[in-house]
């Protein structure tokens, strides 16, 4: 099994990284993303205010690439100015540069994005923070997807990319493949410092890696039918623990072993070969299981686009796994989101509609026993989706890197870094729809059930039921321009009532420089 996990990880190296950043172009009209053949340069201006009543409502939170504050009253003025990568050529290069000035925000300035990049034919090099998205689930309708969503900030990184399938000589356009691969370090440890306080536990410059190789089988330009497969994981590793020891009341510091070996076993997952970190036997258990906090899932997706029709149909499934028992099959696999989607012909009602099913609750079981001389069995159950035992978990600045319905740090009111509901089962809605040509609409429902976690269970299942209705205006007169209003509504004891809206101006253009 693990010279097959090997394998399985260096063909995932040469794969590669994300895709475009897939956010800004949500809800803009098809003549505003034309792109000038001769323009390579564009900006962006924007300024956002959003108020509440306690809180901001979840879906004027979450899934807005960490751009956003729990804040009841908050906002920002964000200003950028990228250089794209046409495919014309087979050398190509970009930039891009998407800072922020917020309020009541995490920060007091937001470097949303800033790096370079280069390309050759369909291989891509980058360097620095990009919002990027590459996976199954839709970014205007979906929860979310299970590892790499589009909750929180980028993570500054080096990535290498494939990011458009790329078919395979010989098969006839039936077997195409691309994927990524990024090795970066986390940028919020200074936050995190401030925001758990003297007896919280928190890490410091803990690197990042991301890897993901895709499979689709058809040629959708001439099957109706198209499936795709892929495999995606990540790990945090290295870096500084930093936790309260109560019997010497006082902060201490842990560093784990990060020797080159060490470092390579944070990226193919395996057991550390040092015996310990600084002489600290907290780490002991980590590194005999494996280097770093290691997670993924699996995803599949089924086309059906008939030539005959304008109707598109989509379903899809992700399984998160934490460790390697669920990464295989030494566990059933009880857990998922499965996804529905069906894109209607062309009409002034309805263009997409979404429902997602998620359940965490099995997590492989409540039972979790490393193997002793005494009871020589292990049994691999709490997985305890998103949290670690030593790293803090899957968070950047507070929000959750992965779905966002297993609800974010950034909610805790003790300001501790764990996922405390991780357990939940959900039913989530989406639409979207385009009344006229300057026009456009989505609406997400979402119903959420949760039992906490298994080392902290709710007394009582908690719900909650969020909504949203967001509506752009681009007004052909007034080219680049961008008006936007949302409304979003929280109920239940899940992260509790509120009510709220949210305002949006943005600017965009092409230069010819």
């Amino acid at each position: 099994m693990r010279l097959f996990y090997i394998v399985l990880s260096l063909l995932l190296l040469p794969s590669a990284a994300m895709a475009q950043d897939a956010v800004d172009s949500i809800g803009l009209p098809e003549s505003a993303r034309i792109i000038p053949d001769s323009a390579l340069y564009h900006y962006a201006v924007s300024a956002t205010a959003t108020s509440s009543t306690r809180h901001t409502p979840f879906w004027l939170l979450n899934n807005r690439l960490g751009l956003s504050s729990l804040d009841k009253n908050n906002g920002y003025l964000r200003a950028g100015f990228f250089r794209r990568m046409p495919h014309q050529k087979r050398f190509e290069w970009g930039f891009g540069a998407d800072f922020a000035v917020p309020y009541n925000f995490t920060s007091n300035f937001v470097v949303q994005q800033l790096y370079g990049e280069i390309r050759y034919r369909s291989l891509e090099l980058g360097l620095g923070s990009k919002n990027r998205y590459m996976g199954f689930t839709d970014p205007e309708l979906s929860s979310g997807d299970m590892t790499f969503s589009l909750n929180a900030r980028p993570v500054p990184q080096l990535y290498f990319a494939m990011p458009k399938y790329e078919t395979v000589p010989g098969t006839n356009r039936w077997l195409a493949f691309k994927g990524f691969f990024g090795l970066g370090m986390f940028s919020d440890w200074r936050w995190e410092s401030s925001h758990v306080g003297p007896k919280g536990r928190w890490n410091s410059k803990v690197l990042y890696n991301s890897k993901a190789l895709f499979m689709r089988i058809g040629d959708p330009d001439r099957h109706p039918v198209t499936f795709e497969g892929a495999l995606e994981m990540a790990s945090q590793f290295a870096g500084t623990l930093h936790l309260y020891d109560s019997k010497l009341d006082k902060e201490v510091s842990v560093t784990p072993p990060h020797g080159f070996v060490d470092l390579i076993k944070g990226i193919i997952p395996l057991a550390s070969s040092s015996d310990g970190a600084d002489g600290n036997n907290l780490l002991m258990s980590d590194v005999s299981n494996c280097y770093g906090n290691h997670l993924g899932q699996w995803a599949a997706a089924l086309n059906f686009n008939p030539r005959s029709s304008e109707w598109k149909f989509r379903t899809y499934y992700q399984h998160f796994f934490e460790d390697h028992s669920m990464m295989f099959f030494d566990y059933l696999w009880r857990d998922m989101l499965l996804g529905f989607e069906v894109t209607f012909p062309k009409n002034r009602f309805i263009e997409k509609f979404l429902y997602e099913y998620l359940i965490t609750k099995d997590q492989a079981g409540a039972v979790y026993h490393d193997k002793t001389p005494d009871i020589p069995y292990q049994v691999s159950g709490r997985d305890s989706y998103y949290n670690n035992g030593l790293y803090i978990g899957w968070e950047h600045w507070g929000m959750g890197m992965g779905n966002p319905l297993l609800v974010s740090p950034i909610y805790n009111a003790d300001h501790s870094l764990t996922f405390m509901h991780n357990r939940v089962k959900a039913h989530h809605f989406g639409f979207t729809g385009r009344p006229t040509d300057e026009l456009w609409y989505r609406a997400l429902i979402t119903y959420t059930r949760s039992w906490g976690t298994y080392d902290t269970p709710t007394p009582n299942i908690k719900r909650n039921f969020n909504m949203l209705l967001e509506v752009a205006y681009a007004p052909q007169r007034l080219k680049g321009w961008d008006f936007r209003a949302a409304i979003g509504s929280d109920g239940g004891s899940l992260v509790g009532p509120s009510f709220g809206a949210m305002l949006s101006i943005k600017k965009t253009g092409w230069l010819k420089l």
